[in-house]
Parts: structure tokens; sequence; C-alpha cells
């Protein structure tokens, strides 16, 4: 196993992982609550599903409510530090 598990991979390893469970997550997430995906039997007879209220609550998450209200910036402390004049 020694040969095949190497200190160099590890990194790979784990970005891989993450990777792999940021698919998962998002697969699941669509599967199960994604409002035009239909799982139990009811909802596959319907031919047009009435549920808007459903699709806007999954469109506007809390988390894009969350980042509606903030500036468009990967790091805002670091920015305003090299963007003003300290002189």
């Amino acid at each position: 196993m020694g040969r095949w598990v190497r200190p160099e991979m590890y990194p790979l390893l784990g970005a891989m992982g993450f990777v792999t469970s940021m698919v998962v997550f998002q697969l699941t997430r669509n599967a199960l609550l994604n409002p035009d995906c239909r799982i139990n039997k009811a909802n596959r007879k319907m031919g047009i599903l009435e549920n808007e209220d459903e699709g806007e609550k999954y469109a506007q998450h809390n988390l894009r409510k969350y980042l509606r209200t903030r500036q468009p910036q990967v790091m805002p402390s670091l920015n305003r530090f090299f963007s003003h004049d300290h002189s």
C-alpha cells in the first residue's frame, strides 16, 4: 500500500474529496428540494405542477438573501487597506 499512497498525493486527494462532497451535496439538494424534480408518484402524474411559491422559495434561499446585502468583494478589509491613501 505504501507504493500507491505517497505524501505528495495528499493535497490532490483532499481537493478531490472536497469537490466530490460538493457534487454529492448539490445533487442531493436538487433531488430533494428542487420544485421541478418529481420523486413521488403523485407529483409525477401531474402534467404541470402549481408550485410557484415553492419555486420562489427554492430560488431565493437564505444564502442568496444574505449575500444580496453584502458588497461584492472577496476581502473587503484588505481592499480598503490597499485602496486608501496612507500618507
